[in-house]
């Protein structure tokens, strides 16, 4: 069992606070599990078995809770009064207005309650209005590279980063050995994506259509978009398809977690841009799984790891444009921002030349402010610096917290 420790302490912290604790994320990427180990805790530091109530909504034995009356009251008889009570739904959407169960065991004041989810709607503006306030987010993602690390100490970094783009993230993976076995459960996965939170979620009967959307979305990642261009290329590609129909399935592959969305931000007029955006894949292991295994386009995968790691670190992350260049990613927080160009490697043929490096350099050199700037190589090289910018490599940026 993989201890997701980032994660675990947001808990610990929070533990007895007057809070509802919201995990969301991904399919397998590891919300039960922390939320097993969290139990451990609790029992190893006090806290006695009848006073923690668990349900896994997954789990045929729950199927009895059909609506949130039934939810809350199960749960309501199952408190313990004079003791404090701590509750663990787990895959909370299941319940249809759950929300109205939450808040009712919310005000009562020996609860503790944590719920997990894997759909971005779990925070839907109804949910979010009614517990305003009231909440934290713990966005959870698959494995990040220097958790895999831990997993697989022997590899290099060029060997690791391989397996993880290869392979993919999900915890469960590093179980399997054999690619094919990767691939079974990698196919488990995606379609209950596919058919139980997009097509069943958002009512969508074309199950071609959609994965053909999947399909054209993860092999383009890191590519400027929009609604109007994908349905165009789709449709001269033989894939006759509306921008409306593009814009619903698009949101119930975000709403799933199995996409992520970076809009466009004017450096210069500090203002965020309405058209183009990119989209990046969760767990590239599903990109190569959903693509047959597909060589190259090396960029855009190191760009893909480097959004979600950003992602991980609190960041928002935007991406940047300043007059007619653009820098990779813009990431924001309370303590400022920072600008980060992602390449695959700095070489030319001939050594002597530049081209990349100038290219890489142009669009940062642009921006007028004093936020930390670099560009992510992985190429190994000495972190260096050039006018104020630094480069590094990238695995040695990904290890480094």
């Amino acid at each position: 069992m993989i201890e997701r420790n980032e994660y675990l302490d947001v808990l610990k912290r929070f533990k007895d606070k007057d809070l509802i604790k919201v995990i969301t994320g991904i399919r397998r990427c590891g919300k039960s599990t922390l939320l097993e180990i969290y139990k451990e805790f609790l029992l190893n530091n006090g806290i006695t078995k009848d006073q923690i109530i668990s349900i896994n909504l997954e789990d045929l034995k729950y199927n009895f809770l059909e609506d949130y009356m039934s939810l809350y009251n199960y749960i309501n008889d199952s408190l313990k009064p004079n003791k404090k009570n701590y509750i663990f739904i787990d895959e909370v959407q299941k319940i249809n207005e759950f929300q109205k169960a939450v808040d009712s065991l919310y005000i009562k004041k020996n609860v503790d309650i944590y719920i997990t989810g894997s759909n971005a709607n779990l925070l839907s503006s109804e949910l979010a209005t009614l517990l305003s306030g009231r909440y934290i987010e713990i966005k959870m993602l698959p494995l990040s590279f220097k958790e895999y690390k831990g997993v697989y100490k022997n590899l290099n970094n060029e060997e690791l980063y391989k397996k993880y783009i290869s392979f993919g993230s999900l915890p469960f993976t590093t179980t399997l050995d054999k690619e094919d076995d990767v691939s079974m459960y990698l196919s488990g996965i995606y379609n209950d994506i596919i058919i139980k939170d997009v097509m069943t979620r958002k009512k969508i009967t074309d199950e071609s259509m959609l994965r053909s959307v999947a399909n054209f979305i993860v092999d383009n990642i890191g590519n400027l978009l929009s609604f109007n261009n994908i349905a165009s290329t789709m449709t001269n590609d033989g894939r006759d398809i509306n921008v409306r129909t593009v814009k619903r399935y698009l949101e119930g592959l975000t709403e799933s977690f199995f996409l992520y969305k970076a809009s466009r931000y004017d450096i210069k007029g500090k203002q965020y841009l309405k058209t183009g955006e990119k989209y990046y894949v969760s767990d590239l292991g599903l990109r190569y799984f959903i693509l047959g295994r597909k060589i190259g386009d090396y960029g855009h995968v190191l760009e893909n790891v480097v959004y979600l790691e950003l992602l991980r670190r609190g960041y928002d992350v935007f991406i940047g444009k300043i007059d007619e260049y653009e820098v990779d990613f813009v990431a924001l927080n309370n303590n400022g921002r920072i600008y980060v160009q992602v390449t695959d490697t700095l070489k030319e043929k001939d050594e002597n030349d530049t081209k990349v490096l100038d290219r890489e350099l142009r669009s940062l050199k642009k921006i007028d402010d004093n936020y930390e700037k670099m560009i992510l190589t992985s190429d190994a090289i000495p972190l260096s610096n050039e006018e104020g910018i630094k480069i590094r490599n990238v695995f040695d940026w990904l290890l480094d917290k």
